[in-house]
């Protein structure tokens, strides 16, 4: 469906009030601007909604789980209340565990130093950084990109085909690619891993906050997401999902909270009785201002209602495509193709341009925050890229020249929060600047480009 099309449908639903929108910033070329924040898949800004609610507790702040006052018991019940909050989030199952972490990144190690002995872990070579790297001290297979998501799934039954079922095994999957934004085949995934004995856990960190995730309909064990992309950019993660794993694993971080019961020993020791709840693995003061926001995000986005944010976020992604589409130098990146749906997400490389003098000058001209580089997500944008690890050149000379592989990309991505304008002045900035070049002189400063102020 075009842009025009699903503008013109009524369930479309008005960009969510956050944080930041009516922040201005100077442009190099004189005046200013309001802030068009695109950066959404590295960091959501705050719904207003969750400022408001973290305000009105803030005065109630109390110690967790700690003390017997008053405001201790509150914010003990608020940090509680918040854990049944995110579990209905997630539809998750009777006897699921949600675990309060610090990041997706966090909640991914957590569950690597509860896998049991021997377990084998299978992940695609398109992983963020965080879904990639924290399995080292198991045994890891690395699967290659698929090309359409039958191959995806196809590729993790022929690897799972040769395992002990009997023995314990890991598929590590996302949602929504952070480079790309293109949805992945959970359910089917999740089936190929149970029929061959694995169990799977899903990275959400970019589906979450554009996508309903249900535990139980995606038959996912796990499933991992931050609260700064989720508009609650308090420093808080989740990891919820099956219990038996965590609760037999040795505590993520030794310390209060944790521990249930120590007792010294005649020799100079300790015993410790663990907590075999979520305690166990959310030792020391916990940050109930980052829990109290997710939830917080949660009930926004579940009162907003997912199905007008979805229309409305495919209304954007459609005025971005087809104006991309109008410029011949630029490229959209996709793994799937190009007709693979999509949360707000796009990287793309523009012929001719350095990805970080063509971000940097959609910043200091038109005031618009873009990513650019390899967005820890590497291996998926060399292949993407089709190039070697290499360092970016200098600003203002071409990554690539025509024929030429480029070296990094850009990332333009947005959400609940994003109007109509923001997107709309994107477009416009990545027309002008490919047909009249930058208005500016920039510099490398600290592998960085950034305007040349003399």
């Amino acid at each position: 469906m075009s842009a025009t099309a699903v503008a013109a449908d009524q369930s479309v639903c008005a960009p969510l009030p956050v944080l930041g929108r009516d922040v201005t910033v100077p442009l190099v070329t004189g005046g200013e601007v309001t802030y068009a924040a695109l950066d959404y898949a590295a960091s959501a800004p705050a719904l207003q909604r969750v400022w408001d609610d973290v305000a009105a507790y803030a005065p109630y702040y109390g110690s967790v789980h700690r003390g017997a006052g008053y405001l201790s018991q509150l914010s003990t019940d608020l940090f509680e209340n918040s854990r049944t909050v995110v579990a209905e989030f997630l539809d998750c199952r009777d006897g699921d565990q949600v675990v309060f972490t610090r990041s997706t990144t966090d909640s991914l190690n957590l569950l690597a130093r509860a896998l049991p002995a021997g377990c084998e872990v299978f992940v695609f070579e398109t992983e963020h950084h965080a879904s990639l790297l924290p399995w080292q001290d198991a045994r890891v297979t690395f699967l290659d990109a698929p090309p359409t998501p039958a191959l995806a799934v196809e590729t993790l039954e022929r690897a799972l085909a040769g395992r002990d079922p009997h023995g314990p095994a890991l598929v590590c999957v996302t949602g929504a690619s952070n480079v790309t934004g293109e949805l992945w085949p959970v359910r089917e995934l999740a089936a190929a891993a149970h029929a061959h004995g694995a169990r799977i856990v899903l990275d959400a960190a970019q589906l979450a906050p554009h996508h309903p995730v249900s535990v139980k309909e995606l038959d996912v064990d796990w499933v991992a997401f931050s609260g700064h992309k989720l508009y609650a950019p308090f420093g808080s993660g989740v990891l919820a999902g099956r219990a038996d794993w965590l609760s037999e694993a040795d505590p993520y971080l030794a310390g209060g909270g944790a521990s249930r019961k120590v007792a010294r020993r005649t020799d100079g020791g300790v015993d410790v009785e663990w907590h075999t709840t979520a305690a166990r693995h959310e030792a020391g003061s916990p940050n109930v201002i980052g829990v109290y926001a997710i939830a917080s995000a949660c009930k926004a986005l579940s009162e907003a209602g997912f199905d007008g944010l979805v229309a409305r976020e495919q209304y954007l992604v459609g005025k971005v495509r087809e104006g991309l589409a109008e410029v011949p130098e630029v490229r959209v990146l996709s793994l799937f193709g190009d007709e693979a749906p999509r949360v707000g997400v796009l990287s793309f490389v523009v012929r001719g341009w350095n990805s970080s003098h063509f971000a940097a000058a959609l910043s200091a001209e038109y005031g618009i925050g873009v990513r650019d580089g390899l967005f820890c997500a590497h291996p998926l944008v060399r292949t993407l890229l089709g190039s070697e690890p290499q360092d970016a050149g200098e600003c203002g000379a071409p990554e690539a020249a025509p024929g030429e592989k480029s070296l990094n990309a850009i990332r333009v991505s947005f959400g609940a929060g994003t109007p109509d304008e923001h997107v709309d002045r994107f477009v416009r900035a990545v027309k002008e600047l490919v047909r009249d070049g930058a208005k500016w002189n920039y510099r490398t400063e600290d592998g960085r480009c950034v305007p040349d102020r003399g």
